[in-house]
């Protein structure tokens, strides 16, 4: 049974930062592209960023480029989103995926073949 289960959301000021973090099992986790994707109220999800498996290549967002930082480690089947000089726009729920397309603007939903269940962000101004 796959699981993918996110964490390290949280209430943050403007300007700060956190760091997310999402385990996952039941999958060969360095086989898969993995994504960050968002989404806020009223609004649809987002792809924020996403990571090849190996970790050699990453694309992001133009929203979160130089502010935003994917990892990924295959040994703890573990990826990582370091979020710095966050903004109130920023704030949303946050999911991480198994198998997007990754693309040159960030990830797509398209190929996702699991998700996590989200972990919220809230950036106060």
């Amino acid at each position: 049974q796959v699981q993918v289960v996110e964490s390290g959301g949280g209430l943050v000021q403007a300007g700060g930062s956190l760091r997310l973090s999402c385990t996952a099992s039941g999958l060969t986790f360095g086989s898969y592209t993995m994504g960050w994707f968002r989404q806020a109220p009223g609004k649809e999800r987002e792809g924020v960023s996403c990571i090849s498996g190996s970790g050699r290549f990453t694309n992001y967002a133009d929203s979160v480029k130089g502010r935003f930082t994917i990892s990924r480690d295959n040994a703890k089947k573990t990826l990582y989103l370091q979020m710095n000089s966050l903004k109130p726009e920023d704030t949303a729920m946050y999911y991480c995926a198994a198998g997007p397309l990754c693309t040159a603007n960030g990830p797509s939903p398209n190929g996702v073949n699991f998700w996590g269940q989200g972990t919220q962000v809230t950036v106060s101004s």
